[in-house]
């Protein structure tokens, strides 16, 4: 059996509601899976309702985007209690910060011609988060661009005329944030920060002595030496491995959660996250 412990719904920018995700995880005959939207848990509090009803564990969990030093990442957390009222106030803050954000990308677009307004946008997001991947949409619909990665190419993305960063955490009050609210914070897709791995043992050192529990190993754009050289930093800084499909449905065409296109990840991990929440 496998487990997927990193999947997004409907609430932030993946394509399927959470009772879909379960029943999907059901059919493929997952062990455990854990809705990790980003920066809100309205959607694992959903999943996990839904999960009690068809006999499946889902972990509550989130996803946050974070930056430490010159790097941005995200971190995950696992076990976190959705009801964690210093959790809920940071969400409220980020997603206000995010509804600013939109603001502004939206102005842009239409000063360089592009008519779209917010409540097009807001439609294509009835519940949860509303980001760039929904003005993306709304822009493939005008025929503005021919699909979703170029809408960001083109417009979204950093350095493009339509771009504005956000607000985001320092890694260490995520971490922070995660542990407050029960959680274990986990170190999402190093491969993704640095494909070489060469600034990873160093970010996991200083991360370690923020808190930081555990690494995503087991991830699908990393390939078994990086796999091999993850599991080897998790035992050098005694972390938890962890790992998931980052699964966000139709808009990202020919993926699917763990358990398809050769890619697994151990059923145990649940057990290990629950070891280190206890020890903590």
């Amino acid at each position: 059996m496998t487990v997927d412990l990193h999947i997004h719904s409907t609430y932030s920018d993946g394509t399927e509601t959470p009772g879909q995700l379960v029943q999907r995880a059901v059919q493929k005959g997952l062990k455990a899976i854990s809705i990790t939207d980003h920066d809100t848990v309205e959607g694992t509090v959903v999943a996990m309702n839904a999960g009690i009803m068809k006999a499946l564990e889902v972990i509550p969990g989130i996803e946050f985007s974070c930056v430490h030093k010159s790097h941005h990442m995200h971190v995950l957390g696992y076990y976190i209690d959705p009801a964690n009222q210093d959790l809920l106030s940071t969400l409220n803050n980020i997603q206000q910060a995010r509804i600013d954000r939109n603001c502004q990308i939206i102005k842009r677009l239409n000063g360089l011609g592009i008519e779209i307004s917010m409540e097009e946008v807001c439609e294509k997001s009835p519940i949860g988060q509303t980001g760039r991947p929904h003005i993306a949409q709304v822009l493939m619909e005008k025929k503005v661009i021919p699909n979703i990665d170029s809408a960001f190419t083109r417009f979204l993305k950093v350095g493009k005329p339509a771009y504005v960063a956000r607000k985001v955490l320092q890694v260490t009050e995520t971490i922070n944030v995660i542990r407050r609210a029960g959680g274990v914070a986990v170190l999402a897709h190093p491969g993704s920060i640095d494909n070489s791995l060469r600034k990873i043992p160093a970010i996991l050192k200083e991360l370690k002595k923020a808190g930081l529990q555990g690494i995503e190993v087991y991830y699908p754009i990393h390939t078994k030496r990086v796999v091999k050289k993850l599991k080897s930093m998790a035992d050098c800084y005694d972390l938890v491995v962890t790992g998931g499909s980052d699964y966000h449905g139709s808009i990202r065409p020919g993926t699917d959660l763990a358990g398809a296109n050769g890619f697994y990840v151990p059923d145990d991990i649940p057990e290990q996250l629950r070891i280190a929440k206890d020890s903590a």
